[in-house]
């Protein structure tokens, strides 16, 4: 056997290994669990479980999908998350060869487990961890900086997967913004969140229109360091700030400011840095009062506020992929959500589903088939 073929059967036999560590995480995360201790046990009995027991796919097929000592069901997602994993790893070395891409292939295999896990969660708890989210941005950008040592073609550099980080989490950001506007019928928020948080995106949007996306998100940053030094939230009415950029974009279109192409990209950059910026920050303010024994916290937050998972997923994406494969997962995610809305509707079933999984579904189509689809696209446009 060649030696690329020896690394997709490697590839794919790491994958069943990592796919078994996946389902600890499926498991733990959403329950504040440590994910290395105490080692692995069963759920149910809490027994812990031997070498024999952790077996990828077989040992769940020996035992018939039930715990060895207590008899409990084991669910079919364990065996299913880990035939996943090993396809999904071995499809990536097959066409993405290690030896030729060297770690840009180790980033994607890392961006599918956080799809793969960050989907199955949501599909279990409706949310997505920032644990998995944050970091994966993170790791994201390290690949990407990798990926332009290597002189890796095809994959982000360091430049391009900061740009996919902040184009995608502000693409979805700021169909959040503009449809939960619509959906309030153009009033404002109860109550804006302390001291950053979607008021801050949406002058981010604004002044980065204008202004280019770091100097956006430092307009937004400036305005929660304001609220800061007042103790209390000065209020930017989202006539203002949407409204302004709905003018902006208009203006842009007809020949003023920087042309409506970059005022657009300028806007979502901003407006993703900003919205990343109240993840971070709003992720460390609730682990810190987790940690404080419960203790109350009185500030109001809106009940949709900074638990935009699909934000920081599309973060995540962007930042491995790069923004044209991320528009392609976006697309792909819209198309399968809206046949699935369809089908939901026609079976008459009340079961929802988030964005998140669709999101992932696309970003998956997008890393194995995204480079010839977009080169067959420019193909058809004479690009």
């Amino acid at each position: 056997m060649t030696p690329d073929v020896l690394l997709v059967i490697f590839a794919g036999l790491l994958g069943l290994l990592v796919g078994s560590f996946s389902n600890v995480l499926i498991w733990r995360l959403p329950r504040g669990e440590n994910i290395a201790f105490p080692p692995s046990h069963c759920p149910n009995c809490d027994h812990r479980l031997g070498v024999i027991d952790l077996v990828p796919v077989f040992s769940w097929l020996s035992l018939g999908g039930k715990c060895r000592y207590c008899k409990a069901p084991i669910k079919a997602r364990y065996p299913v998350v880990e035939l996943l994993t090993g396809i999904g790893y071995a499809a990536i070395a097959a066409l993405f060869p290690p030896l030729t891409v060297g770690w840009g292939a180790l980033g994607l295999m890392v961006l599918f487990t956080i799809l793969l896990v960050g989907s199955a969660i949501d599909l279990d708890t409706y949310t997505i961890p920032d644990e998995l989210t944050l970091p994966g941005v993170a790791l994201g950008v390290l690949f990407g900086f990798l990926n332009g040592r290597a002189g890796v073609e095809g994959l982000p550099d360091l430049a391009g997967a900061v740009q996919g980080a902040l184009l995608g989490a502000g693409v979805v950001v700021a169909i959040n913004q503009f449809g939960s506007w619509v959906l309030r019928r153009f009033r404002e928020r109860s109550f804006p969140e302390f001291p950053i948080g979607y008021q801050q995106i949406s002058l981010g949007l604004l002044a980065g229109a204008w202004l280019g996306p770091w100097w956006g998100a430092g307009v937004g940053l400036l305005s929660a360091l304001v609220n800061v030094a007042a103790r209390r939230v000065i209020r930017i009415p989202e006539l203002l700030t949407l409204g302004g950029l709905l003018v902006s974009v208009m203006l842009g279109s007809a020949g003023y400011g920087p042309g409506m192409i970059l005022m657009v990209q300028g806007a979502l950059a901003a407006a993703g840095a900003v919205s990343l910026a109240c993840g971070v920050y709003w992720w460390l303010h609730w682990r810190r009062h987790r940690e404080d024994d419960g203790a109350a916290d009185d500030t109001q937050v809106d009940a949709s506020a900074m638990g935009f998972g699909d934000v920081k997923l599309a973060a995540v994406i962007g930042a491995f992929l790069g923004w044209e494969r991320l528009l392609l997962a976006l697309v792909v995610a819209v198309f399968a959500g809206a046949i699935f809305g369809v089908a939901q509707l026609a079976l008459r079933s009340e079961n929802r589903v988030k964005f998140g999984p669709f999101l992932a579904l696309g970003a998956v189509v997008a890393l194995l088939w995204g480079g010839a689809l977009i080169g067959s696209y420019r193909e058809m446009l004479g690009l």
